[in-house]
């Protein structure tokens, strides 16, 4: 996605949010998923794996490549030191041969010797000068063509390499998609939280208010005493305090949910379950699961075993640095001057096609512990894949105890939940009737704030276990 397009979405994404009045989960994990840079990142290391695929796919097609250059050279080309004389022949019909033209002895007819060698009566002479040719300004260049034929396995593997990587880098994304899910509800729940406690702690706050009245009025009528009246102040002040800290911390539990989403940290928006109820909770958490549908269903998982098929493949391509290489291969090359019809400044080439085979004979071990370090490596991520797979199984069992342990914790906060009302509309009732003092009303309502927030706590936690349960399981989108 272009940056001008990424804005585009974010402006409207903006105007959306501010122009409804509830937002859902799921609208919230489909603006962070449009809008994360990391997912964007991944997508592009996608994009990188298939264009490599496509340039490891070209290797099996042949190459055609221009070079050319120019050359200036200092000196002529001179195929003689000087000029030379080379003897000649005349035919003679006695023998029926060409001899050679020697001045002989007239008394004897005997060719007559310089130095040991017979004297040429006739020479042809082949001045320097004509055979000198001018080098200066040399241009040349060559098509070539190059096609593989045999290259040990090596094109073979590197497109296992690079199918392989484009699929690891599916899988990483797929991981990184997953754990944006998981920040998006994770910061989502942390709204509803505290949107929850400041609701509660507002409610607090009205029962120390209407309880500080009563007792002001039980005061002027001589009922209550000084002490009374002062406990319920310090609570009342300690319950404004805490209300403000909820408050802040609401506000700040937004702007990260905001962030998250891909929106500006201003953005206000009322999410869907801010009016939290048990009805999202189901009670049934399996405790047995077909391990090999979750290992498959891991992004994780499939990307070290990617990452195994790989090494594997890095072997192949280790193992054929230790075997022959064919090649089929042609050119046009062409130069000027050239010496295909003498020497002639002129650009003229010719066709060549020939092949090529390369065999390695001897390299001191180097390729061979090459190959073996490529199978070590294949080695470590098999290992590392059974490690990940046992480490995946624990998680999934963790993951499944620790939900069973959110619900029944959310089963006990409710059953303490309604004691905790019933006993404060007791002491309510009992303090009207000044059958209970101050203390015990005060008592009351600090266990009724405790219970409440304790099932608001334990509801966000069965809400964030199904989720981790979901990641572990594979089955988060």
């Amino acid at each position: 996605m272009r940056f001008s397009h990424l804005m585009t979405f974010m402006v409207a994404a903006t105007m959306a949010v501010a122009a409804q009045d509830v937002v859902s989960l799921d609208s919230c994990r489909q603006m962070a998923l449009k809008s994360n840079r990391q997912l964007m990142i991944s997508q592009r290391a996608i994009d990188k794996a298939r264009y490599q695929k496509e340039e490891a796919f070209a290797a099996y097609l042949p190459a055609i490549d221009f070079a050319g250059g120019y050359t200036y050279n200092q000196r002529k080309l001179s195929i003689f030191d000087s000029d030379q004389m080379l003897p000649t022949k005349s035919f003679d019909p006695a023998t029926g041969q060409y001899e050679f033209n020697l001045v002989k002895n007239p008394a004897t007819g005997e060719p007559i010797l310089h130095d040991g060698q017979p004297i040429p009566s006739t020479v042809a002479l082949i001045p320097k000068s004509a055979m000198e040719y001018d080098i200066h300004n040399v241009f040349f260049g060559a098509i070539t063509l190059t096609q593989p034929i045999y290259m040990g396995g090596k094109i073979v593997a590197m497109n296992k390499i690079t199918r392989d990587a484009e699929t690891l880098a599916r899988n990483m994304h797929d991981n990184e998609v997953e754990n944006v899910i998981y920040a998006v509800d994770a910061a989502y729940w942390q709204v509803v939280s505290l949107k929850a406690k400041h609701e509660l702690a507002t409610s607090y706050v009205a029962l120390l208010d209407s309880l500080d009245r009563n007792v002001r009025l039980m005061f002027d009528q001589g009922v209550a005493t000084r002490a009374d009246v002062l406990s319920v102040d310090v609570k009342f002040n300690s319950a404004q305090v805490d209300l403000a800290k909820v408050e802040n911390g609401l506000v700040l539990s937004r702007m990260a949910l905001a962030q998250v989403c891909g929106l500006p940290v201003n953005t206000v928006f009322t999410l869907k379950d801010e009016g939290i109820t048990e009805a999202h909770l189901t009670a049934e958490v399996a405790h047995d699961y077909n391990m090999e549908d979750v290992y498959a269903r891991r992004p994780d998982l499939e990307a070290l075993r990617m990452g195994v098929e790989i090494a594997g493949h890095q072997k192949q391509v280790a193992l054929s640095s230790m075997l022959p290489n064919v090649a089929l291969i042609g050119a046009y090359s062409f130069s000027n001057p050239n010496m295909y019809d003498g020497f002639k400044k002129r650009f003229k080439g010719a066709f060549s096609v020939g092949a090529m085979v390369t065999i390695p004979i001897w390299h001191w071990g180097g390729n061979y512990n090459k190959y073996r370090a490529a199978k070590v490596d294949e080695t470590i991520m098999e290992l590392k894949l059974s490690d990940a797979r046992t480490m995946v199984d624990l998680q999934v069992r963790q993951a499944a105890f620790k939900t069973t342990e959110a619900y029944k914790t959310y089963n006990t906060a409710k059953s303490n939940l309604a004691s905790a009302d019933e006993n404060l509309r007791c002491a309510d009732l009992a303090f009207r009737e000044g059958m209970a003092t101050t203390d015990n009303v005060l008592e009351a309502q600090t266990a009724w704030l405790k219970a409440h927030s304790e099932e608001i706590d334990a509801m966000i936690d069965v809400h964030l276990c199904n989720v981790y349960l979901s990641k572990c399981l594979g089955t988060l989108y």
